[in-house]
């Protein structure tokens, strides 16, 4: 890689839509049981309502996740990984595996 082609390089691209501390873990909660409801992750990852909310709507956005509406009244949806999340699986693997080889690496 050239030193001008780090403006858009493919590491920094992708860890602007997977490189925060809750993204992963969404699309792990996805890749081992999908459906998931709003709630659901709420609850597994313990994470506030607000930063839930904006971490869905960017992996949304960036075609990675996708949300269906099972109710109107009130309104209610269920996300699923996207053909694009899916293919996120060797990297998900990957961190668990190198999680797994370091045990000494601080707790979550």
């Amino acid at each position: 890689m050239k030193l001008t082609d780090r403006k858009n390089c493919p590491i920094m691209r992708a860890a602007r839509i997977v490189g925060d501390q809750w993204s992963p873990l969404i699309l792990r909660e996805l890749y081992f049981k999908q459906p998931q409801r709003f709630a659901e992750l709420e609850e597994i990852l313990q994470v506030s309502p607000n930063t839930l909310s904006a971490r869905l709507k960017k992996l949304e956005q960036a075609g990675v996740i996708e949300r269906r509406m099972y109710s109107s009244h009130p309104p209610r949806a269920e996300y699923y990984l996207t053909e694009k999340g899916q293919a996120l699986a060797p990297v998900l693997k990957a961190l668990y595996a190198w999680g797994v080889a370091y045990p000494d690496l601080p707790p979550g």
